[in-house]
């Protein structure tokens, strides 16, 4: 099943963890990890963006545009190709049909507001936010110099955009088994981006930590204006996973 859209506005949120405080992966994968400061550290990213024209290569006819959030590990899948694995997949309610029943996808409902697409302001600040039941992540970012936060490095400012960026295969985990997304990664415009957290409470409910744990500043984030992509969707492994690699909350 080929799907293709546009991507606009996306906003990327990376943040470093020791491996220790995350659930392991279900086989045959494993996080795409970094040492650092003595311990081994793998990425957590959240992506926050509106779909625009989201279709079916089948029906083109029919197309869709809302906004959406993804929460995700940097994974290595049986080879070692980067992959990512999918911990939350948050879509406003509408959505939730065709999202589970035509793409096959594990997503949840939410609320969003999120800053208005483009614009010729792209200095100033802008802000997101998206809630599910009583949980707020709330988030604003401003155009600023290529900067690295805190944690591993994985290269200069390209380097960084392209281990986070280019990784071809996702998975996600659907009814105790995991199903592959294979996608494209064109190039395209990055802007970097100072980003502030405002509030967290949605990233600690879909992924709670260890006691003793906290979440860490941010690593990275930049903002794409706009990323034409295509996807299709694979088969399911024959493996079945773990329960603790499904999304919580």
């Amino acid at each position: 099943m080929q799907l293709t859209t546009v991507v606009r506005d996306c906003l990327y949120l990376n943040w470093a963890f020791p491996v220790d405080a995350l659930p392991t992966p279900p086989r045959p994968l494993h996080f795409d990890t970094v040492r650092w400061n003595g311990g081994t550290f793998a990425f957590v990213s959240a992506l926050l963006f509106r779909q625009r024209g989201l279709k079916l290569a089948a029906l083109p006819g029919l197309r869709a545009s809302y906004p959406q959030f993804n929460l995700r590990f940097n994974t290595t899948g049986g080879s070692t190709m980067p992959s990512v694995l999918f911990r939350a997949m948050l879509v406003p309610a509408w959505v939730l049909p065709g999202a589970r029943w035509i793409a096959r996808q594990p997503a949840r409902a939410a609320v969003f507001r999120f800053p208005p697409e483009g614009g010729d302001e792209v200095e100033a600040s802008r802000r997101w936010e998206v809630r599910r039941g009583g949980r707020r992540l709330v988030v604003s970012a401003r155009l600023s110099s290529p900067a690295a936060g805190v944690g591993p490095s994985v290269g200069d400012w390209q380097s960084t955009v392209t281990y986070f960026r280019v990784r071809p295969i996702g998975f996600v985990v659907r009814r105790g088994r995991l199903h592959a997304i294979q996608t494209t990664h064109p190039r395209v415009t990055v802007w970097p981006v100072q980003a502030e957290l405002e509030e967290v409470g949605l990233l600690k409910q879909l992924l709670p930590l260890p006691e003793g744990q906290s979440w860490p500043p941010l690593h990275s984030a930049w903002l794409c204006p706009e990323i034409p992509f295509a996807f299709e969707l694979l088969g399911a492994s024959a493996r079945a996973v773990a329960p603790q690699a499904a999304a919580t909350g």
